[in-house]
């Protein structure tokens, strides 16, 4: 049986700063480093309700809200935004279908549907600008670039499951996006994508969860494969794949427990397999790129993984309210952890 302190939804914010739970009792926001509560709103007291999803812009006070879980105060198919200068809802959008995720940028809102995304204004003046139908997208799948430049490009699965689409969603009135671009990332259905922050790198995992590839995009939307990483041999589901802010590591969560570290600056400190070890017969000898380390949580724990201000740094947060952080050296020879927390046992305003 669910309980009112349930988180219900995990997200870091565009630059991994702060995270947001979603609750059955309402919502909390955490400072990442130093682990600080920011802000929590209760379902009764500040009226949110219960929050299946939440989202955050960057830090500042607009918050994104879809009700769900034991105490909803509307539809899942509606996204509320919260403004916490004015403590009350200043916009709701409501579709025919139940809303997935929703991602946010200083001149975009992203609606993600069962299988299509809607593309609206934000937040003045909002209107629908474009929409695209994608493949069945349960996760809610969808990055979209967070610079602010007149490009911003979103990235999602497309109609045909293995293939994602690549739009440029900067222009503020025309009525389909500049230039898209369609490519097969995998042979079976995404199963998990993420942008750099200079948006130029792409990597995807499909719901195998065996592959990790990265794709360069160019200022003209054309794609290039760049590397292969190899999570490993057996299936499992991805939390969560991010960057390192400088880009030079990859992290990837699952729910088998490790938290995977590769090296995309200096790969060759990525681990290697040649399939010739393991006794298999190949004209083509395939190199395996693995993790260059690896650290290991409860597996039954869904978790979310991101880099800390020191891109040597790795903090992983849990829907039990476990927070891990572990500092690795350049060469992935030393992994260790540096602290272990429970952020649903903080007060507001206190740190650990």
């Amino acid at each position: 049986m669910s309980t009112s302190s349930e988180v219900l939804s995990l997200k870091y914010n565009q630059n991994f700063g702060c995270f947001i739970c979603g609750m059955n009792d309402g919502i909390r926001i955490f400072n990442t480093e130093p682990l600080v509560e920011k802000l929590y709103l209760n379902k009764d007291t500040d009226k949110v309700g219960s929050v299946a999803i939440a989202e955050m812009l960057d830090r500042t006070n607009l918050i994104a809200i879809v009700s769900g879980g034991n105490y909803p105060i509307i539809a899942p198919n509606s996204v509320l935004i919260w403004d916490d200068h004015l403590k009350e809802f200043i916009l709701e959008f409501t579709f025919k279908s139940k809303v997935f995720a929703v991602k946010m940028s200083s001149k975009k809102l992203i609606v993600i549907l069962h299988n299509k995304i809607h593309v609206f204004s934000f937040p003045n003046n909002c209107q629908k600008l474009f929409t695209f139908n994608t493949c069945d997208n349960p996760k809610g799948l969808c990055e979209l670039s967070t610079l602010d430049e007149e490009s911003q490009l979103l990235c999602f699965p497309a109609v045909k499951p293995g293939f994602i689409q690549v739009a440029d969603v900067g222009a503020a009135e025309e009525s389909a996006s500049r230039c898209p671009r369609i490519f097969q990332a995998h042979k079976h259905e995404i199963g998990c994508i993420a942008l750099d922050r200079s948006s130029h790198r792409l990597a995807t995992a499909s719901v195998e969860g065996t592959l990790i590839r990265i794709f360069e995009i160019n200022p003209k939307n054309e794609i290039k494969q760049l590397i292969e990483l190899r999570r490993g041999m057996d299936p499992a589901l991805l939390y969560s794949i991010n960057f390192s802010r400088d880009g030079g590591y990859l992290c990837a969560s699952s729910n088998r427990g490790t938290i995977h570290i590769y090296n995309l600056q200096d790969p060759q400190f990525n681990r290697q397999l040649r399939l010739a070890n393991l006794g298999i017969n190949s004209s083509n000898i395939f190199d395996a790129r693995y993790s260059m380390c690896t650290f290991q949580i409860p597996c039954e724990l869904p978790c979310v993984c991101a880099f800390g201000e020191n891109c040597n740094s790795v903090i992983c947060i849990c829907v039990n309210g476990s927070y891990y952080k572990y500092i690795f050296t350049n060469d992935g020879k030393t992994c260790n952890r540096d602290s272990y927390e429970n952020f649903l046992d903080l007060c507001l305003g206190s740190e650990f």
